[in-house]
């Protein structure tokens, strides 16, 4: 099969083999490691196929059957696989091989990450660490012998307990693991390194004591205090809401610069990006406190939605990552403000997964083919199969939900399953049919809700009519939550409505007059809804709704409007009524972090998915319009708000961080008006935490504040040697708004702080030029595209998962006016013509020229 020929779910059909347990001896050299791979097989059924094993990037040195060694006669070698025939029912296979981890730049299998050797199997990536059915399906124990240098590598992890260690010759020693739970093999993970080491515990709810280390560079210990809070929150969170214990004697987690993803479930050892690990209180800023905490949480509650019970395919991804994305969230709500955490959510899923839905790689969050596997971690196989759970738990209630969670462990425990599996666990244990629900699992695309209402006065009865449309598809079944706000004297009326015909009626009776509907409570179903609504409606709703989500939405639809009228007519005075809805906003009795959010305007990305063929300068001109206009009414009120909500003494508590994020957007507004541009400068100066100090220095790059370069120098002065620290630096230096850009960037690139080599580095220059800096990046003379261009050329060939990802703005350009549709698919063209272009690339690109 060619590399490029895509794999269906269709076509999915059990191994002939099975592999009950897997020996590994690693013998750890940058640039000659050994593996010896000694597994017990079973030939399932009696057939005269040959076993086709996954290999790519391997020197293969010898195969063994029953220890008997083969002859190169007696199997087949390709670039991707190693075949040979067995005529035996049960044997035992071993194979040796060598790999070099350091030239390992696409991070997959073994690599080295500074002088850590490190792995990463998920999706395909063991494959590059031995000859393997690479598929996670084939369920295995894993013992792990790893052998190294004591005195660079006094730390040999791998998953499971640690049953035996010693010194060797030559001043090397080994470390035995046994993991005694089966898994995949994308779950094996290896870690060796000179560490500093953060240790506690944790005491289960049936009285086990586990063990608890984080490993960090040396350094960094400090840094691992509120990782591991987290993770102790987490596990006990597990317990109490899903009772879900851990269960093997140790739990690890190891914190690496250079990875990928932003963090890995193997089992009992789970690597991080360093990112989603280390934080302090001179370093991290809220988002990075609140992100370790989510990303800490995402991966432990893996354990069981994703190891105890793994995929029976990569088209399953989501029975993983959506359930596990869900639990996380119901984890940060808990934590934290579940209203602000509610809207932090649909603004990614508006913002990016809407986009990537109407975009040439939209898939159903169960895909039906695939290419290249890397491609289909998306927004929409997480955070649209999360919210997919989220409707499932919203039809059961919070009760069958649980219960349909302890059937599926019942059932699938130890397996690998399928979403169908999940489907009917959930509607066994709740007796709710979920046979039209599956729908969502099989299609693509934002489905549309088409909104018609009436009143009639004299039977005082409100009829709401709802049509969804999803093309040709069959009809979904959603669930709409709707309030129903009454006359000032009369209870608002909530209910939740499922909507399972293409279209459907519902009647509401006794009101005085015609109510206002605020529709989609708590964000009820990932769907779009056009429903034009009169400002005064909007404006009952931001201050009427009892949902705190309707009343953010409510808001964000009134800003849009505008936006939409000042894109049209840019002369455009903005009504009194819109700052009149803010000074009630700024006035209210509810939260500083609920204001932040409501006076936080759509994001370019979320509205540009919502016009057809805009023209993303004039767009971005309208956004910084209404923005000047609303700063230049309310500045006042503003700068009371940004005084009041300083505060002296640094704190990290949901109210001090609350504080700082209705400070900062009131900056951000007060930063477009000449008179108010000494703020930068005081609170760069003043400021006693990295949130403030980076806002500081946002709002300085949009503004082009005359102190910009100097503030930038002396962050680097301070921040040099601090790498996550300097990704920020990196990350405000692409996001600067002036015509100087371009020439900073190829200065950037070339700086010696910068390396493609590092993820971290590429997507805090590259990933933030093109994500957050709109009006450069779509500048008219195609600049911007061709900075992208030729960053991904040298990408394909060093990190093609990297490169992939960072494409993936520029893929969907049919959101753009035709000038720039026409520029962009010339720049995908030109790196298209590349001689040696990799899957991950290739895939996406043959989808967006298509």
């Amino acid at each position: 099969m060619s590399d490029f020929a895509p794999r269906y779910l269709a076509d999915y059909s059990e191994s002939n083999f099975s592999i009950s347990t897997v020996e590994l001896d690693f013998k750890l050299d940058e640039t000659k490691t050994r593996v010896t791979n000694r597994m017990k097989m079973t030939r399932k059924v009696a057939t005269k196929d040959p076993l086709v094993l996954d290999g790519e990037h391997l020197t293969l040195l010898s195969v063994l059957i029953d220890d008997e060694i083969l002859s190169s006669d007696d199997y087949q070698l390709s670039d991707n696989s190693l075949s040979l025939l067995v005529d035996k029912a049960e044997f035992t296979l071993e194979i040796i091989t060598e790999i070099n981890p350091l030239d390992n730049t696409a991070l997959e299998g073994l690599f080295k990450s500074g002088d850590a050797y490190c792995t990463q199997c998920e999706a395909e990536g063991f494959r590059r660490i031995s000859y393997y059915l690479d598929r996670p399906d084939i369920m295995a124990t894993f013992s792990t012998k790893v052998i190294a240098d004591k005195e660079k590598f006094p730390f040999l992890l791998s998953n499971g307990n640690k049953v035996a260690e010693g010194d060797l010759p030559s001043g090397q020693h080994f470390v035995q693991w046994h993991d005694p739970f089966p898994k995949p093999c994308y779950l094996f993970a290896l870690v060796a390194g000179d560490f500093d080491i953060l240790k506690d515990n944790f005491t289960t709810s049936s009285g086990r004591d586990v063990a608890l280390e984080i490993f960090v560079d040396k350094g960094n210990f400090n840094k691992a205090h509120h990782a591991m809070a987290s993770l102790k929150h987490s596990m006990k969170w597990d317990e109490e809401t899903f009772g879900l214990e851990y269960d093997l004697d140790i739990y690890m987690i190891v914190a690496v610069d250079f990875f990928n993803m932003g963090a890995m479930e193997n089992k009992g050892l789970n690597v991080f990006n360093s990112k989603f690990v280390l934080a302090d209180e001179t370093s991290a800023t809220d988002v990075d406190y609140f992100n370790v905490e989510a990303v800490i949480a995402h991966e432990y509650f893996h354990n069981w939605t994703g190891n105890r019970v793994t995929c029976r395919d990569w088209f399953q991804l989501s029975l993983k990552e959506g359930l596990t994305v869900f639990r996380d969230q119901q984890f940060s709500a808990d934590m934290h403000s579940a209203a602000v955490n509610r809207i932090q959510n649909v603004r990614v899923l508006r913002s990016l997964q809407f986009a990537e839905d109407a975009g040439p790689m939209a898939h159903p969050i169960r895909p039906e083919k695939v290419i290249e596997m890397n491609n289909f971690y998306t927004l929409t196989v997480y955070e649209k199969g999360a919210e997919v759970i989220r409707m499932i738990h919203t039809l059961l209630g919070a009760d069958k939900f649980r219960a349909g969670i302890d059937l599926y462990f019942k059932r699938f425990d130890g397996m690998a399953v399928t979403c169908d599996d999940f489907i009917s666990a959930m509607s066994d244990a709740s007796g709710v049919d979920l046979t039209q629900f599956k729908h969502w699992y099989t299609q693509s695309g934002t489905p549309i809700i088409n909104v018609n209402e009436s009143f009639d006065i004299k039977t005082s009865e409100y009829t709401l009519t709802l049509a969804q449309s999803n093309g040709d598809n069959p009809a979904l079944h959603i669930p709409i939550g709707i309030e129903l706000i009454t006359a000032k004297d009369e209870q608002n009326q909530s209910t939740l409505l499922q909507l399972t015909e293409k279209e459907q009626s519902w009647t509401f009776k006794g009101f005085s007059q015609k109510p206002v509907l605020a529709l989609l409570t708590g964000f009820s179903a990932p769907v779009k809804a056009p429903f034009s609504q009169p400002d005064q409606d909007l404006q009952i709703i931001m201050t009427r709704a009892t949902d705190e989500f309707c009343r953010w939405d409510a808001g964000q639809k009134l800003l849009t409007t505008y936006i939409m009228q000042l894109l049209h007519n840019p002369a455009l005075v903005l009504p009194e009524s819109l700052y009149s809805a803010f000074v009630e906003i700024l006035n209210a009795d509810i939260s500083e972090a609920f204001k932040a959010e409501q006076l936080t305007l759509p994001s370019f990305s979320e509205l540009a998915d919502s016009i057809d063929e805009v023209d993303p300068i004039a767009l971005l001109n309208a956004i910084e319009n209404i923005q000047h206009q609303i700063a230049s009414k309310l500045a006042p009120m503003l700068l009371k708000q940004y005084q009041q909500n300083i505060q002296a003494d640094y704190a990290n508590d949901g109210k001090a961080i609350g504080k700082r994020a209705l400070k900062n957007i009131c900056l951000s507004y007060l930063t477009r008006l000449n008179d108010h541009q000494n703020l930068v400068t005081q609170q760069y100066q003043s400021s006693n935490n990295m949130t403030d100090t980076l806002a500081t220095l946002s709002c300085a790059a949009k503004s082009s504040h005359e102190k910009l370069n100097e503030m930038m120098v002396d962050f680097e002065g301070k921040w040099q040697d601090i790498t996550l620290v300097m990704d920020k630096w990196f990350a405000i230096q692409a996001s600067v708004n002036d015509e100087s850009i371009f020439d900073n960037l190829s200065k950037l690139i070339a700086h010696p702080l910068f390396s493609l080599k590092n993820p971290n580095r590429a997507r805090s220059l590259i990933g933030a030029f093109v994500n957050s800096n709109p009006r450069y990046f779509h500048c008219a003379s195609g600049r911007g595209y061709q900075f992208l261009i030729d960053q991904l050329i040298k990408l394909n060939d060093i990190n093609p998962q990297v490169a992939s990802r960072l494409i993936t703005p520029l893929i969907q350009f049919k959101s753009f006016d035709q000038d720039r549709q026409i520029m962009i698919k010339a720049k995908l063209e030109q790196l298209a013509k590349q001689e040696v272009l990799s899957k991950d690339l290739k895939e996406k690109l043959d989808a967006a020229l298509a």
